[in-house]
C-alpha cells in the first residue's frame, strides 16, 4: 500500500471549501460528551485549514444508528464542544438529510475561516451501503477539496470516507489526509512496512480468530512475536499442553501449529507464556478484586482452573525481549486487565514499553484503553485511534480511506 500521501501541508485551501471527514464518534450520556479525546485529536487539522483561509465543512458519523435518525445520536453536542475548543462558532446544520438545502445554504454563506458541521452521516442510510453514490456526489457538491482525518473509519469504504473522493477528483480538487491520519500512517504503517530492527510484535486479547491475519502478516515482518491473553491457550494446547478450562478455539489448533512451524522456518522467535495466573472461573463482576488465584505452569493448568493472565515469570521474559527492541507494536492485553488482580501481566508489559528507548506503538482498541487506564499513555510513542482500522493495517490490508488520498 502506498503510504506517501498528500497531507494538509501540501494543499492550498485559501478561499476554497474543504470537506473534512473527522471521527467525532464520541461517547454520550444524557446528551453530554463523556470523553472528548476524538474532538481534541481533530483540532490540529481543523485549525490549520481555518488559519489557511479555508471554508471548513466537517462531517462525521456517531453511533451505529440502527433505528433511523434520532436526536440521541445527533452531532449537536459535538458542535457545541467544538465551538468552545476552537474559540469560534461552529455552524451546525441539524438537517437529518445531511446534504440538503440547509447544508447548501450554510455552505454558500461561508466566509474564509468559517466552520460548518454537517449532521451525522449515518442518518443517511446510504453512507454504509454499496449504493451510496448519490450521497457521495452530494457531499462532493458542497466542497472543492477533501481531507480525511478519520483513521478509525478508514477501513470502511463508506460514502464520506472513500466514495466522495472520486467526485472531488473529477472536479479537479485535492484529496489529502489530515494530521491524525498522517500520524497513523507514519507510525502504524511504516512500523510494519519499514521497521527499525529488532522489531518485536506483542499480540494479546481473547480470541485467536480475531488475529489470524495479523499473526500471519507480522510473522513475515517482525523478529520476535510475543503471544499473551486468552488467545495464548489455543497455542499452548496446539503445542500439547494442558490448559484446563481456559479459553480455547479448537477449530484453530491446526492454524496455531502452522504458525509455530512458520516461525521456526523463518527463523523468528515466537514466545508463549511459561506460567499463568489461574482461577476457578472468570471474575463476576469483571472487576471483582476478591478473586482467588494461583500461579501454575501454562502447559499444566489443572482441569478445574482457567488461565486469566500471564504469570510473573512470563512477564519477566516478555519485558526482557522488549529491552533490546528498536520497534515494538502491541495489540491486545495480556489478561483480564479490567480486574486489578488480573492486570499485572498487562501492567508489566506496559512498564517494559515505558522504559525502553524503542519506538512504541499501541494498536488501538483494548490495548489503547489498557495503556491509558493504567497511566502509561504519555510514555508511548504513538497510541492508535483506530480499533478495527489498526488491526487491518497490522494485517497488511489496504485501507480504503488511506488508498483514496492523493499520492504525493
Amino acid at each position: 500500500m502506498g503510504l506517501n500521501k498528500k497531507s494538509v501541508d501540501d494543499i492550498n485551501v485559501k478561499g476554497r471549501k474543504v470537506l473534512v471527514r473527522c471521527d467525532f464518534n464520541v461517547p454520550l450520556k444524557n446528551g453530554e460528551i463523556t470523553d472528548e479525546t476524538r474532538i481534541v485529536a481533530a483540532l490540529p487539522t481543523i485549525k490549520k485549514l481555518v488559519e489557511d483561509g479555508g471554508k471548513v465543512i466537517l462531517c462525521s458519523h456517531l453511533g451505529k444508528v440502527k433505528n433511523g435518525p434520532n436526536e440521541g445520536e445527533s452531532l449537536a453536542p459535538v458542535a457545541k464542544r467544538l465551538s468552545e475548543k476552537l474559540g469560534k462558532e461552529v455552524n451546525f446544520v441539524a438537517d437529518y438529510n445531511v446534504t440538503g438545502d440547509a447544508a447548501t445554504k450554510a455552505v454558500e454563506a461561508m466566509k474564509e475561516g468559517d466552520v460548518v458541521l454537517l449532521q451525522n452521516t449515518r442518518f443517511r442510510g446510504a453512507e454504509e451501503t454499496k449504493n451510496g453514490e448519490d450521497f457521495s456526489k452530494e457531499l462532493a457538491a458542497l466542497a472543492d477539496d477533501y481531507v480525511c482525518d478519520a483513521f478509525g473509519s478508514s477501513h470502511r469504504a463508506h460514502a464520506s470516507v472513500e466514495g466522495v473522493t472520486k467526485f472531488i477528483r473529477e472536479k479537479g480538487g485535492a484529496c489529502a489526509v489530515g494530521y491524525l491520519m498522517q500520524k497513523e500512517i507514519n507510525f502504524l504503517g511504516n512500523a510494519v512496512e519499514n521497521p527499525v530492527r529488532p522489531f518485536v510484535a506483542i499480540l494479546g486479547g481473547a480470541k485467536v480468530a480475531d488475529k489470524l491475519a495479523v499473526i500471519d502478516n507480522l510473522l513475515n515482518k517482525c523478529d520476535t512475536l510475543i503471544i499473551g491473553g486468552g488467545m495464548a491457550y489455543t497455542f499452548v494446547k496446539a503445542n500439547g499442553g494442558k490448559v484446563g478450562n481456559s479459553l480455547v478455539d479448537d477449530t484453530k489448533l491446526d492454524y496455531c501449529k502452522e504458525m509455530m512451524a512458520k516461525a521456526e522456518k523463518l527463523g523468528k522467535k515466537l514466545m508463549l507464556p511459561v506460567d499463568t495466573v489461574a482461577a476457578d472461573g472468570f471474575p463476576d463482576p469483571i472487576d471483582n478484586p476478591d478473586i482467588k488465584t494461583v500461579v501454575v505452569k501454562t502447559d499444566e493448568i489443572p482441569d478445574d482452573k482457567e488461565g486469566l493472565d500471564i504469570g510473573p515469570e512470563t512477564a519477566k521474559l516478555y519485558a526482557e525481549a522488549v529491552k533490546s527492541a528498536k520497534t515494538v507494536v502491541w495489540n491486545g492485553p495480556m489478561g483480564v486487565f479490567e480486574n486489578p488482580v488480573l492486570a499485572k501481566g498487562t501492567i508489566a508489559v506496559a512498564e517494559s514499553l515505558a522504559q525502553t528507548d524503542a519506538t512504541t506503538i499501541i494498536g488501538g482498541g483494548d490495548s489503547a484503553a489498557a495503556v491509558n487506564n493504567l497511566g502509561f499513555g504519555d510514555k508511548m510513542t504513538h497510541i492508535s485511534t483506530g480499533g478495527g482500522a489498526s488491526l487491518e493495517f497490522l494485517e497488511g490490508k489496504t485501507l480504503p480511506g488511506v488508498a483514496a488520498a492523493d499520492d504525493k
